[in-house]
């Protein structure tokens, strides 16, 4: 598969990369990282990347404004998205070919192409294994703009390597990129900086979250506590982690509403497998870190309910 994806890029003129809505730094991370990797070794070819911009995480890599025109006849490839209806920009149905590259279980098989390894940390590791492949291929070098993209997205799936899907293979990509003359230290401060509306808002969940039996923990950002803090949906979500180290807690929840009512559902385990309960709530990702949405706090509560359920049986 990766041959076959190398051999299709390289047949493209024009290429334009996606990756998820409200991104994180594995999706622009891989998505920046393909994208430097293209354009530093096929200068002649037109690559483009795009999707919702961001704001806390432009130093990544900032996306391009192109015209609905630019999509005829390119090649689309989308980074780190499990479902279509998660692709930002939906531009990407006016592409001639799809190719899928993810990390997540493959429920939505869409795509001309699909490259899926559940057992990847990231997306932007799976990246430097085909970085690798083309290295084999062509003698393709590692640049420091994709080397910086491709750091940021494995630290950022991998919690600076503190998840279980930090694996030897991880840590053998990373050694490889930091040969590359980019500051580590400079990517974490942006990624572990917070306003000083978010830290307040953090203190608010630490004393607010509910502990359940069994060794389950919940917290409701609604949109009346988000305006009180003057934060929005998508910086609350990346609190999801707050009480994470908690003593005795199997798994956990953070519900945050967003201005039209939908419930945003974040939720993490230490070892009970909680991607089937998200698929029941239009959602989906990995075994221990979900995300799904509803529509109402009493669907939450149903939400709620069922992890403890989960946490009681594992």
């Amino acid at each position: 598969m990766k041959a076959k994806i190398i051999e299709t890029i390289e047949n493209y003129h024009k290429i334009i990369i996606h990756r998820h809505v409200r991104p994180d730094p594995d999706a622009l991370g891989s998505q920046g990282g393909l994208a430097y990797l293209i354009k530093e070794h096929y200068p002649k070819k037109e690559v483009y990347v795009v999707g919702d911009e961001e704001p806390s995480l432009e130093f990544i890599i900032k996306m391009d404004e192109i015209s609905d025109e630019t999509f005829t006849d390119a090649l689309i490839i989308i980074c780190d998205t499990a479902n279509v209806e998660r692709i930002s920009d939906e531009r990407y149905t006016k592409g001639k070919s799809i190719i899928k590259i993810d990390h997540h279980p493959n429920e939505d098989q869409y795509g001309d192409l699909i490259w899926v390894d559940t057992n990847a940390s990231s997306v932007s590791e799976m990246i430097f294994e085909l970085f690798e492949e083309w290295h084999s291929q062509k003698g393709m070098e590692m640049t420091v703009h994709a080397a910086r993209c491709l750091f940021a997205g494995i630290v950022g799936d991998t919690g600076r390597f503190r998840y279980p899907n930090t694996t030897e293979r991880t840590f053998r990509f990373v050694s490889e990129l930091v040969k590359q003359p980019f500051s580590p230290i400079e990517l974490y401060e942006p990624m572990e900086r917070k306003s000083l509306n978010d830290a307040r808002l953090q203190g608010y969940i630490l004393n607010h979250f509910d502990f359940l039996e069994p060794g389950v923990g919940a917290i409701n950002l609604t949109q009346t506590l988000l305006k009180e803090y003057n934060v929005s949906p998508s910086d609350a979500s990346r609190l999801v982690n707050t009480f994470a180290n908690v003593e005795g807690l199997k798994a956990w929840v953070c519900f945050v509403e967003e201005p039209d009512q939908l419930i945003r559902v974040r939720l993490r385990s230490k070892g009970p497998i909680i991607n089937g309960l998200a698929q029941k709530f239009n959602g989906g990702g990995h075994p221990l870190a979900a995300g799904a949405s509803v529509h109402s706090w009493d669907e939450a509560q149903d939400v709620l309910d069922q992890l403890q359920e989960i946490c009681r049986n594992a």
